[in-house]
Protein backbone atom coordinates (compact mmCIF):
# COMPACT_ATOMS: atom_id res chain seq x y z
CA UNK A 1 0.00 0.00 0.00
CA UNK A 2 1.40 3.09 -0.82
CA UNK A 3 1.41 5.51 1.86
CA UNK A 4 -0.25 9.18 1.98
CA UNK A 5 3.37 10.81 2.77
CA UNK A 6 4.59 9.80 -0.88
CA UNK A 7 1.35 11.24 -2.59
CA UNK A 8 3.10 14.48 -3.71
CA UNK A 9 6.01 12.63 -4.35
CA UNK A 10 4.91 9.98 -6.56
CA UNK A 11 2.72 12.69 -8.77
CA UNK A 12 6.06 14.33 -9.80
CA UNK A 13 6.89 10.53 -10.74
CA UNK A 14 3.75 10.26 -12.93
CA UNK A 15 4.67 13.53 -14.85
CA UNK A 16 8.14 12.32 -16.09
CA UNK A 17 6.77 8.43 -16.97
CA UNK A 18 4.01 10.27 -18.82
CA UNK A 19 5.95 11.89 -20.69
CA UNK A 20 8.75 9.19 -21.03
CA UNK A 21 6.45 6.12 -21.89
CA UNK A 22 4.29 7.90 -24.23
CA UNK A 23 5.28 5.49 -27.04
CA UNK A 24 5.17 2.38 -24.98
CA UNK A 25 3.16 -0.13 -27.63
CA UNK A 26 0.48 -1.74 -24.58
CA UNK A 27 -2.37 1.03 -25.18
CA UNK A 28 -3.24 2.30 -21.46
CA UNK A 29 -3.56 6.17 -22.18
CA UNK A 30 -7.02 5.68 -23.56
CA UNK A 31 -7.81 5.15 -19.79
CA UNK A 32 -6.41 8.87 -19.08
CA UNK A 33 -8.00 10.87 -21.68
CA UNK A 34 -11.60 11.83 -20.30
CA UNK A 35 -10.03 12.41 -16.60
CA UNK A 36 -9.40 15.56 -14.32
CA UNK A 37 -5.66 15.46 -14.03
CA UNK A 38 -5.92 15.39 -10.15
CA UNK A 39 -3.33 14.19 -8.03
CA UNK A 40 -5.20 11.15 -7.46
CA UNK A 41 -5.77 10.35 -11.02
CA UNK A 42 -2.46 10.55 -12.05
CA UNK A 43 -1.44 7.84 -8.89
CA UNK A 44 -3.65 5.75 -10.71
CA UNK A 45 -1.92 6.18 -14.01
CA UNK A 46 1.10 5.31 -11.67
CA UNK A 47 -0.41 2.46 -10.18
CA UNK A 48 -1.18 0.95 -13.47
CA UNK A 49 1.94 1.64 -15.16
CA UNK A 50 3.42 -0.47 -12.58
CA UNK A 51 1.11 -3.16 -13.15
CA UNK A 52 2.10 -2.96 -17.13
CA UNK A 53 6.23 -3.18 -16.51
CA UNK A 54 4.98 -6.35 -13.80
CA UNK A 55 3.15 -7.99 -16.84
CA UNK A 56 4.86 -7.18 -19.76
CA UNK A 57 8.45 -6.97 -19.31
CA UNK A 58 10.97 -9.27 -20.36
CA UNK A 59 11.88 -10.73 -17.24
CA UNK A 60 10.92 -10.69 -13.54
CA UNK A 61 10.83 -7.82 -11.82
CA UNK A 62 11.17 -6.79 -7.57
CA UNK A 63 8.65 -4.07 -6.99
CA UNK A 64 10.80 -2.53 -4.55
CA UNK A 65 13.50 -2.46 -7.08
CA UNK A 66 10.53 -0.59 -9.40
CA UNK A 67 10.01 1.25 -6.52
CA UNK A 68 12.89 2.92 -5.74
CA UNK A 69 14.10 3.64 -9.01
CA UNK A 70 11.16 5.57 -9.51
CA UNK A 71 12.33 7.35 -6.53
CA UNK A 72 15.49 8.22 -7.45
CA UNK A 73 14.38 9.25 -11.04
CA UNK A 74 11.69 11.63 -9.39
CA UNK A 75 14.60 13.03 -7.42
CA UNK A 76 16.84 13.59 -10.20
CA UNK A 77 14.73 15.78 -12.03
CA UNK A 78 14.61 17.85 -9.67
CA UNK A 79 18.56 19.15 -8.79
CA UNK A 80 22.02 17.90 -8.64
CA UNK A 81 21.59 18.02 -4.97
CA UNK A 82 18.65 16.13 -4.38
CA UNK A 83 18.66 12.32 -4.35
CA UNK A 84 17.53 8.97 -2.94
CA UNK A 85 19.51 7.29 -0.78
CA UNK A 86 18.63 3.17 0.14
CA UNK A 87 19.58 2.03 3.55
CA UNK A 88 22.62 0.92 2.32
CA UNK A 89 23.93 4.37 0.77
CA UNK A 90 22.01 6.66 4.40
CA UNK A 91 24.26 4.00 6.52
CA UNK A 92 27.10 5.00 4.45
CA UNK A 93 26.04 8.61 4.51
CA UNK A 94 25.82 8.82 8.14
CA UNK A 95 29.41 7.41 8.95
CA UNK A 96 30.76 9.32 6.47
CA UNK A 97 30.03 12.87 7.81
CA UNK A 98 31.49 11.54 11.05
CA UNK A 99 34.23 11.77 8.86
CA UNK A 100 35.31 7.68 8.17
CA UNK A 101 34.57 5.97 5.28
CA UNK A 102 35.70 3.87 2.37
CA UNK A 103 36.60 4.99 -1.41
CA UNK A 104 38.92 7.47 -3.33
CA UNK A 105 38.74 10.72 -1.13
CA UNK A 106 36.68 12.86 -3.91
CA UNK A 107 33.39 15.16 -3.59
CA UNK A 108 31.53 14.97 -6.75
CA UNK A 109 28.40 16.16 -8.59
CA UNK A 110 26.35 16.63 -10.90
CA UNK A 111 27.16 19.92 -13.63
CA UNK A 112 25.65 20.36 -16.87
CA UNK A 113 24.57 17.26 -16.78
CA UNK A 114 28.44 15.63 -15.83
CA UNK A 115 29.51 14.22 -13.09
CA UNK A 116 31.92 16.25 -12.01
CA UNK A 117 34.93 16.76 -9.14
CA UNK A 118 34.21 19.26 -6.64
CA UNK A 119 37.08 18.82 -4.70
CA UNK A 120 39.71 16.02 -4.15
CA UNK A 121 39.76 15.55 0.06
CA UNK A 122 43.36 16.02 0.88
CA UNK A 123 45.59 13.50 1.64
CA UNK A 124 43.58 10.53 0.02
CA UNK A 125 43.94 8.40 -2.37
CA UNK A 126 42.56 10.73 -4.99
CA UNK A 127 44.72 13.83 -4.13
CA UNK A 128 47.60 11.52 -4.22
CA UNK A 129 46.69 10.33 -8.02
CA UNK A 130 46.29 14.06 -9.02
CA UNK A 131 42.82 14.29 -9.16
CA UNK A 132 41.71 17.98 -9.65
CA UNK A 133 38.54 20.47 -8.64
CA UNK A 134 36.61 21.01 -11.98
CA UNK A 135 37.86 17.31 -13.56
CA UNK A 136 35.12 15.32 -15.44
CA UNK A 137 34.51 11.92 -15.01
CA UNK A 138 33.10 10.47 -18.02
CA UNK A 139 33.70 6.75 -17.98
CA UNK A 140 33.90 4.82 -14.40
CA UNK A 141 35.84 0.92 -15.55
CA UNK A 142 35.40 2.61 -19.21
CA UNK A 143 31.28 2.90 -18.95
CA UNK A 144 29.90 6.08 -19.74
CA UNK A 145 28.58 8.30 -16.65
CA UNK A 146 26.17 9.60 -19.11
CA UNK A 147 22.94 9.98 -16.92
CA UNK A 148 24.30 7.99 -14.20
CA UNK A 149 22.81 9.74 -10.87
CA UNK A 150 25.22 11.10 -8.10
CA UNK A 151 24.18 7.52 -6.14
CA UNK A 152 25.00 5.30 -8.60
CA UNK A 153 28.23 7.31 -9.12
CA UNK A 154 29.03 6.99 -5.50
CA UNK A 155 28.23 3.28 -5.40
CA UNK A 156 30.56 2.17 -8.24
CA UNK A 157 33.27 4.48 -6.90
CA UNK A 158 33.49 2.97 -3.52
CA UNK A 159 34.56 -0.27 -2.69
CA UNK A 160 36.67 -2.38 -0.56
CA UNK A 161 40.15 -1.07 0.96
CA UNK A 162 42.86 -2.30 -1.51
CA UNK A 163 40.21 -2.91 -4.61
CA UNK A 164 40.98 -0.67 -7.45
CA UNK A 165 38.79 1.34 -9.79
CA UNK A 166 39.93 3.03 -13.09
CA UNK A 167 38.18 6.38 -14.27
CA UNK A 168 38.40 7.87 -17.55
CA UNK A 169 39.19 11.95 -17.10
CA UNK A 170 38.41 14.98 -19.09
CA UNK A 171 40.43 18.17 -18.06
CA UNK A 172 39.93 21.72 -19.30
CA UNK A 173 43.28 22.70 -21.15
CA UNK A 174 44.53 18.94 -22.11
CA UNK A 175 43.95 17.84 -25.60
CA UNK A 176 41.99 14.24 -24.63
CA UNK A 177 40.38 12.53 -21.80
CA UNK A 178 43.12 10.33 -19.77
CA UNK A 179 42.65 7.59 -17.73
CA UNK A 180 43.48 7.43 -14.30
CA UNK A 181 43.40 3.62 -11.93
CA UNK A 182 43.36 4.45 -7.98
CA UNK A 183 43.31 2.29 -5.21
CA UNK A 184 40.51 2.72 -2.24
CA UNK A 185 41.28 3.10 0.71
CA UNK A 186 39.78 3.80 4.25
CA UNK A 187 39.19 8.02 4.04
CA UNK A 188 39.38 9.17 7.42
CA UNK A 189 39.46 13.27 7.47
CA UNK A 190 41.44 15.09 10.07
CA UNK A 191 39.18 18.75 9.87
CA UNK A 192 42.18 20.72 10.61
CA UNK A 193 46.07 20.93 10.25
CA UNK A 194 48.05 23.49 11.16
CA UNK A 195 51.32 25.29 11.55
CA UNK A 196 52.81 28.37 12.45
CA UNK A 197 54.11 30.70 9.96
CA UNK A 198 56.80 33.28 10.97
CA UNK A 199 54.27 34.95 13.40
CA UNK A 200 51.03 33.89 11.85
CA UNK A 201 48.89 31.04 12.78
CA UNK A 202 48.08 29.05 10.01
CA UNK A 203 44.21 25.84 9.94
CA UNK A 204 43.69 23.76 6.88
CA UNK A 205 39.97 23.28 6.88
CA UNK A 206 39.25 20.32 5.19
CA UNK A 207 35.91 19.93 5.74
CA UNK A 208 32.86 20.39 7.62
CA UNK A 209 32.29 16.97 9.39
CA UNK A 210 31.06 16.47 12.81
CA UNK A 211 32.89 18.67 15.78
CA UNK A 212 34.76 20.13 13.01
CA UNK A 213 34.43 23.30 14.50
CA UNK A 214 35.40 21.97 18.32
CA UNK A 215 39.00 20.94 16.20
CA UNK A 216 39.02 24.82 14.78
CA UNK A 217 38.74 26.15 17.96
CA UNK A 218 41.21 23.70 20.27
CA UNK A 219 43.71 24.53 17.09
CA UNK A 220 43.26 28.18 17.32
CA UNK A 221 44.10 28.12 21.38
CA UNK A 222 47.25 26.28 20.48
CA UNK A 223 48.36 28.66 18.09
CA UNK A 224 47.51 31.58 20.68
CA UNK A 225 49.93 30.22 22.88
CA UNK A 226 52.61 30.39 20.05
CA UNK A 227 51.91 33.98 20.08
CA UNK A 228 50.14 34.55 16.83
CA UNK A 229 49.77 37.98 15.43
CA UNK A 230 47.23 36.66 12.70
CA UNK A 231 45.17 33.79 11.26
CA UNK A 232 44.92 32.33 7.43
CA UNK A 233 41.87 30.25 7.25
CA UNK A 234 42.48 27.69 4.27
CA UNK A 235 39.31 26.64 3.10
CA UNK A 236 40.09 25.55 -0.18
CA UNK A 237 39.02 22.68 -2.02
CA UNK A 238 36.57 21.96 1.69
CA UNK A 239 33.45 20.51 -0.17
CA UNK A 240 31.56 21.70 2.46
CA UNK A 241 29.62 19.52 5.15
CA UNK A 242 26.93 20.09 8.07
CA UNK A 243 25.22 23.64 7.90
CA UNK A 244 25.03 23.52 11.86
CA UNK A 245 29.41 23.14 11.80
CA UNK A 246 29.81 26.18 9.29
CA UNK A 247 27.23 28.53 11.71
CA UNK A 248 29.46 27.33 14.79
CA UNK A 249 32.90 27.86 12.76
CA UNK A 250 32.12 31.18 11.87
CA UNK A 251 30.98 31.62 15.97
CA UNK A 252 34.49 31.16 16.43
CA UNK A 253 35.31 34.69 14.76
CA UNK A 254 31.82 36.94 15.20
CA UNK A 255 30.27 38.43 17.91
CA UNK A 256 27.22 36.24 19.55
CA UNK A 257 23.65 37.10 17.81
CA UNK A 258 25.28 37.85 14.48
CA UNK A 259 22.98 35.98 11.20
CA UNK A 260 25.77 33.81 9.47
CA UNK A 261 23.50 32.83 6.94
CA UNK A 262 19.43 32.91 6.43
CA UNK A 263 17.59 30.79 4.48
CA UNK A 264 14.61 30.68 2.41
CA UNK A 265 11.70 28.29 1.44
CA UNK A 266 9.54 28.16 -1.24
CA UNK A 267 6.94 29.96 0.43
CA UNK A 268 9.08 32.57 1.37
CA UNK A 269 10.01 31.90 5.15
CA UNK A 270 13.15 32.88 6.43
CA UNK A 271 14.73 31.39 8.86
CA UNK A 272 18.42 33.12 10.15
CA UNK A 273 20.61 30.97 11.45
CA UNK A 274 23.07 32.98 14.37
CA UNK A 275 26.06 32.80 16.09
CA UNK A 276 25.75 31.73 19.48
CA UNK A 277 28.86 31.87 22.49
CA UNK A 278 31.53 30.45 21.56
CA UNK A 279 33.57 27.81 23.74
CA UNK A 280 36.62 29.80 22.19
CA UNK A 281 36.13 32.55 20.03
CA UNK A 282 38.58 35.10 18.26
CA UNK A 283 37.22 38.66 17.25
CA UNK A 284 40.42 40.63 17.06
CA UNK A 285 43.38 39.23 15.58
CA UNK A 286 43.86 39.92 11.59
CA UNK A 287 42.56 37.07 9.40
CA UNK A 288 42.43 36.11 5.69
CA UNK A 289 40.81 33.66 4.23
CA UNK A 290 41.98 31.43 1.25
CA UNK A 291 39.04 30.09 -1.24
CA UNK A 292 39.14 28.70 -5.01
CA UNK A 293 37.04 26.65 -7.40
CA UNK A 294 36.80 23.86 -4.97
CA UNK A 295 35.25 25.63 -1.61
CA UNK A 296 31.68 25.00 -1.85
CA UNK A 297 28.16 25.42 0.08
CA UNK A 298 29.52 25.28 4.12
CA UNK A 299 33.25 26.96 2.62
CA UNK A 300 31.22 29.66 0.65
CA UNK A 301 28.90 29.83 3.81
CA UNK A 302 31.71 31.15 6.34
CA UNK A 303 33.54 32.59 3.42
CA UNK A 304 30.43 34.86 2.95
CA UNK A 305 29.68 35.45 6.59
CA UNK A 306 32.81 37.15 6.95
CA UNK A 307 33.66 38.86 3.83
CA UNK A 308 29.97 40.47 4.39
CA UNK A 309 30.58 41.21 8.49
CA UNK A 310 34.60 42.07 7.14
CA UNK A 311 36.23 40.07 9.40
CA UNK A 312 38.62 38.86 7.24
CA UNK A 313 39.87 39.49 3.59
CA UNK A 314 38.67 36.74 1.23
CA UNK A 315 41.53 35.97 -1.15
CA UNK A 316 42.10 33.45 -4.15
CA UNK A 317 39.33 32.89 -6.82
CA UNK A 318 35.40 32.51 -7.08
CA UNK A 319 33.97 29.35 -5.28
CA UNK A 320 32.32 27.29 -6.52
CA UNK A 321 28.66 28.50 -6.38
CA UNK A 322 26.09 26.15 -4.42
CA UNK A 323 23.74 28.27 -2.53
CA UNK A 324 21.04 25.27 -1.20
CA UNK A 325 20.30 23.51 1.63
CA UNK A 326 19.31 19.97 1.89
CA UNK A 327 17.45 18.23 4.27
CA UNK A 328 17.99 14.47 5.29
CA UNK A 329 14.15 12.82 5.49
CA UNK A 330 14.36 9.03 7.01
CA UNK A 331 11.99 6.87 5.51
CA UNK A 332 10.16 3.98 7.09
CA UNK A 333 12.38 1.28 5.97
CA UNK A 334 16.08 2.70 6.35
CA UNK A 335 16.31 4.58 3.48
CA UNK A 336 16.61 8.51 3.43
CA UNK A 337 15.66 11.54 0.95
CA UNK A 338 18.10 14.45 0.68
CA UNK A 339 15.87 16.52 -0.95
CA UNK A 340 16.80 20.64 -1.57
CA UNK A 341 14.58 21.97 0.89
CA UNK A 342 15.86 25.87 0.41
CA UNK A 343 17.60 28.23 -0.53
CA UNK A 344 20.44 30.38 1.68
CA UNK A 345 21.81 33.95 1.56
CA UNK A 346 24.63 35.51 3.11
CA UNK A 347 24.03 38.41 6.00
CA UNK A 348 23.84 41.21 3.23
CA UNK A 349 21.05 39.06 1.42
CA UNK A 350 23.38 38.07 -1.46
CA UNK A 351 22.66 34.34 -3.12
CA UNK A 352 25.75 33.20 -4.58
CA UNK A 353 23.84 30.19 -6.14
CA UNK A 354 26.00 29.34 -9.77
CA UNK A 355 27.66 32.47 -8.87
CA UNK A 356 30.23 32.01 -6.06
CA UNK A 357 32.09 33.81 -3.60
CA UNK A 358 33.54 36.31 -4.91
CA UNK A 359 37.03 37.03 -3.31
CA UNK A 360 37.99 40.38 -2.23
CA UNK A 361 41.23 39.83 -3.79
CA UNK A 362 41.63 37.54 -6.56
CA UNK A 363 44.52 35.40 -6.93
CA UNK A 364 44.95 32.64 -9.66
CA UNK A 365 47.01 29.03 -8.05
CA UNK A 366 50.01 28.89 -8.80
CA UNK A 367 53.69 28.01 -7.86
CA UNK A 368 56.54 30.50 -7.35
CA UNK A 369 60.53 29.25 -8.85
CA UNK A 370 63.57 30.14 -7.43
CA UNK A 371 66.68 28.85 -9.42
CA UNK A 372 69.01 27.21 -6.54
CA UNK A 373 71.83 29.23 -5.05
CA UNK A 374 71.33 32.63 -6.64
CA UNK A 375 73.94 35.17 -5.06
CA UNK A 376 73.33 38.43 -5.22
CA UNK A 377 75.64 41.33 -4.75
CA UNK A 378 75.34 43.52 -1.86
CA UNK A 379 76.81 46.71 -0.37
CA UNK A 380 79.25 44.58 2.48
CA UNK A 381 80.59 42.16 -0.80
CA UNK A 382 82.30 45.72 -2.22
CA UNK A 383 85.44 46.18 -1.17
CA UNK A 384 86.25 48.91 1.02
CA UNK A 385 82.26 49.60 2.24
CA UNK A 386 81.37 51.43 4.81
CA UNK A 387 80.38 50.18 8.16
CA UNK A 388 76.94 50.93 9.33
CA UNK A 389 76.25 52.55 12.40
CA UNK A 390 76.56 50.02 15.49
CA UNK A 391 73.73 51.45 17.18
CA UNK A 392 71.57 50.18 14.71
CA UNK A 393 73.39 47.35 12.99
CA UNK A 394 71.85 44.08 12.22
CA UNK A 395 72.89 40.46 11.43
CA UNK A 396 75.12 40.55 8.39
CA UNK A 397 74.11 38.26 6.48
CA UNK A 398 76.45 35.42 4.94
CA UNK A 399 78.73 36.38 1.59
CA UNK A 400 77.00 33.06 0.17
CA UNK A 401 73.30 34.42 0.92
CA UNK A 402 70.56 32.38 -1.01
CA UNK A 403 66.82 33.38 -1.64
CA UNK A 404 65.06 30.34 0.54
CA UNK A 405 61.57 29.59 2.16
CA UNK A 406 59.80 26.79 3.53
CA UNK A 407 58.78 24.97 0.24
CA UNK A 408 55.41 24.94 1.28
CA UNK A 409 54.70 28.29 0.97
CA UNK A 410 56.73 29.53 -2.01
CA UNK A 411 55.52 26.70 -4.03
CA UNK A 412 52.17 27.71 -3.42
CA UNK A 413 51.49 31.51 -4.58
CA UNK A 414 47.97 32.33 -2.75
CA UNK A 415 49.16 31.37 0.75
CA UNK A 416 52.27 32.93 -0.23
CA UNK A 417 50.49 36.32 -1.09
CA UNK A 418 48.15 35.79 2.10
CA UNK A 419 51.04 35.67 4.56
CA UNK A 420 52.42 38.53 2.60
CA UNK A 421 49.53 40.50 3.25
CA UNK A 422 48.66 39.66 6.34
CA UNK A 423 52.28 40.27 7.43
CA UNK A 424 51.40 44.21 6.25
CA UNK A 425 48.37 44.15 8.07
CA UNK A 426 50.12 43.17 11.19
CA UNK A 427 52.57 45.65 11.08
CA UNK A 428 50.36 48.86 10.13
CA UNK A 429 48.00 47.44 12.68
CA UNK A 430 50.92 48.17 15.70
CA UNK A 431 51.86 51.31 13.80
CA UNK A 432 48.02 52.45 14.01
CA UNK A 433 47.92 51.31 17.84
CA UNK A 434 51.19 52.84 18.62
Amino acid sequence: MIKKKFIPILFAIVIVSASVFSMLSVKITDVYAAKETSRYEQLDMFTDALNVIEKHYVEDVDMETLINGAIKGMLSELDPHSSFMTPELFKEFQVETKGEFGGLGITISIKDNILTIISPIEDTPADKAGLKAGDKIIRIENKPTTNISLEEAVDKLRGKPGTKVTITIFREGEDKPFDVTITRDIITIKAVKSRVIDNIGYIRLTQFKQDASKEVQDTLKKLKNEDIKGIIMDLRNNPGGLLTEAVNVSGTFLPEGKTVVYTKDRDGKEKHLKTNRSRYSELEMPMIVLVNEGSASASEIVAGALQDYKRALILGQTTFGKASVQTIIPMGNGSALKLTTARYYTPNGTSIQNVGIEPDIKIQQGTIKYADNRTFMREFNLANHLEGDTKNNRNTPDNNSTVSEAAEITDDLQLKSAVDMLKGLIIYGQEKNN
